[in-house]
């Protein structure tokens, strides 16, 4: 974490590194200015417009195909959009030119972006999904969890059922949680003792912890092609975000297909950005390739 501070010609400037919360929640400001605004989520735009009371600045590349600056910043009537590409720059390398425009011959996508500034098609995300509130009606199908500790988030979406569609609802996403914050979370949300939550298979002491808790948690289904075929049981649905799952957005968003050396797509997902993804997965596998499993294990 970085913190440098400066005086210039009266004003203090402030340089911050945004990778923990109680830096992004800091003192106010008259002037913002934000490099590569895409890797923030929602909320830390939110935090940090709340602390600053004059202009606010900020860029980004256009590497997402879907993102909250798209709907929630560029869409206000106070914001002035300046769409610029390489061109715009007088301090470019020509080499780095020359790499630039080459992109038109070489990658598609990558020229769209880094080349014409425009939105990426983000031909490798695994998913395709849309944001809206859980409809009336909607029948919750069950909860997903992925343990986590230090580095990699615990996470727990519950997915509801509606006609075609698959609601995901991002409850928790957190680091540092001990099988009693699960608990005690658990309870605060006031979900049903009943209620089914299919968690990562890899943790069993956690899962029968919880069990002793008084949580109807079950190990997901897993085998050699486990991933795949809860991949393709979660795109044969309209699948739709809650709009407060900030984190299970940004993984939708970066959830993409591995490639290989040549840039050529393979059957197999990125190991990242899948914590919150995983847990809807185990959700989905488990009650649509197997809708009877576990129906009676409630101890």
């Amino acid at each position: 974490m970085s913190n440098h501070e400066y005086q210039l010609n009266g004003n203090l400037v402030e340089f911050i590194s945004l990778d923990q919360p109680q830096k992004i929640r800091g003192r106010k400001r008259n002037l913002l200015y934000i490099n590569e605004a895409n890797e923030l989520f929602f909320e830390d735009w939110q935090q940090l417009i709340f602390r600053t009371d004059g202009k606010i600045i900020l860029d980004y590349n256009p590497s997402d195909s879907f993102h909250w600056i798209y709907d929630k910043v560029l869409t206000r009537d106070d914001c002035d959009f300046y769409q610029t590409t390489y061109k715009d720059n007088p301090f470019l390398d020509a080499v780095i030119i020359s790499e630039i425009e080459r992109l038109q011959f070489t990658d598609e996508d990558y020229w769209r972006v880094y080349g014409l500034g425009e939105r990426g098609s983000n031909r490798a995300a695994v998913f395709t999904y849309s944001t809206s509130d859980l409809p009336q009606g909607a029948k919750l199908l069950a909860y997903g969890m992925d343990f986590g500790y230090t580095n990699d988030p615990t996470s727990l979406v519950g997915v509801y059922e509606h006609g075609d569609s698959l609601y995901m609802d991002e409850l928790i996403y957190r680091t540092g949680m001990t099988n009693r914050d699960i608990h005690n979370v658990l309870a605060d949300l006031g979900i049903s003792r009943y209620a089914e939550i299919f968690a990562d298979s890899a943790e069993p002491k956690s899962i029968d912890e919880l069990h002793r808790f008084g949580w109807n948690v079950k190990p997901t289904a897993k085998g050699p092609d486990s991933v795949m075929a809860g991949i393709d049981m979660m795109k044969r649905f309209r699948l739709l975000a809650t709009p407060r799952s900030t984190n299970l957005i940004k993984e939708l968003q970066n959830y993409k297909w591995a490639e290989d050396k040549n840039g050529n797509l393979l059957n197999k997902p990125m190991d990242a950005f899948n914590h919150a993804c995983d847990a809807a997965r185990y959700a989905v596998f488990n009650k649509k390739a197997n809708p009877n499993f576990g129906r009676y294990s409630l101890r």
